[in-house]
């Protein structure tokens, strides 16, 4: 169940129909116990459960669906930066390794399944007295739910954090539906934009000056979302300029002209590399104002253009 997003970024839903949550700046999984081992899916229904081996304790709860998201926690607050290092390793030595130096947590907000009995029919509230009920192992913890909405978009914005989301308490959970149900309101937009493109020095170097992001419209075709360089220093940008070299390709991928300030030197590439991506807002004509890099991303689909 994903939620919808608000259409005045700063109006939350209100009434005692509502209930809150802190918006988890951490990758969305659902952990499935409900065979003969735990597995950790995420919402493209990969098993990444490799990948996290401090939370084998969740293989404790019987016959169990939680949904919920994996945070990396860094002074405090949530890091995508950080969790981004983790979310790509498959190899158990080396997720270990990893485990050692930045634990992660799992922040469950939400319960499918309970010892085989299917609870989606059931209200939010009673799937929440039912998690409440739960003896949850190390490294798992519940989402705190709030009552005023308006007091935790403060306390969020104060924090850092990503922003707040609204859940009707008599609403039922609707696996793969983008429910109205759910509202999230965030103090920057996050997407999941897909690279036509990079300017920099050659792939070679280890260095990228900026990509250049796309996202497919309702028939398919590639429009074009602006150019990005923020947050390519370090580890992401010498993995991302491996990414693209075996992706390049002679022409532009995208469907209208990239403007010429931002195709200038440009290289091209399939459209096969998906990046996170955050912003301010979009421009009447759908480009990101002020985006910022975050990961790559092979655990969830491109954002549409639509999408706004």
């Amino acid at each position: 169940m994903l939620a919808t997003r608000a259409a005045d970024p700063t109006a939350l839903p209100t009434g005692p129909e509502w209930a809150y949550e802190v918006k988890w700046d951490g990758v969305r999984l659902l952990a499935d116990t409900t065979g003969d081992r735990l597995r950790l899916l995420s919402r493209n229904e990969r098993d990444v459960t490799p990948a996290y081996p401090e939370l084998a304790g969740l293989a404790g709860i019987q016959g169990a669906v939680l949904d919920g998201e994996v945070v990396a926690m860094v002074d405090g607050v949530p890091s995508f930066a950080a969790l981004a290092e983790r979310m790509h390793v498959r190899d158990a030595a080396r997720a270990s390794k990893l485990a050692e130096g930045l634990p992660v947590s799992y922040v469950v907000f939400d319960v499918l399944r309970l010892y085989g009995v299917d609870l989606t029919r059931r209200s939010f509230d009673e799937r929440r007295a039912t998690l409440e009920r739960l003896e949850l192992p190390a490294r798992v913890q519940l989402s705190p739910v709030y009552d005023d909405g308006g007091d935790l978009w403060r306390v969020t914005l104060e924090h850092g954090l990503e922003g707040v989301l609204a859940k009707r308490r008599a609403s039922t959970y609707q696996p793969g539906r983008r429910s109205r149900d759910w509202v999230k309101v965030a103090h920057r937009s996050t997407r999941t934009a897909v690279v036509g493109g990079w300017r920099g020095e050659s792939t070679g170097t280890g260095r990228l000056g900026a990509v250049l992001l796309g996202a497919p419209d309702a028939t398919g075709a590639l429009r074009y979302l602006g150019r990005a360089g923020s947050g390519l220093t370090g580890p992401l940008g010498i993995r991302l300029a491996g990414l693209l070299g075996a992706h390049e390709r002679p022409s532009s991928p995208f469907a209208e002209a990239v403007p010429a300030i931002d195709a200038r030197g440009a290289r091209w590439c399939e459209p096969g590399v998906l990046m996170d991506v955050t912003y301010l807002t979009r421009t009447p004509g759908g480009r990101l104002r002020q985006p910022v890099l975050r990961g790559v991303r092979d655990d969830v689909a491109v954002d549409p253009w639509e999408d706004l």
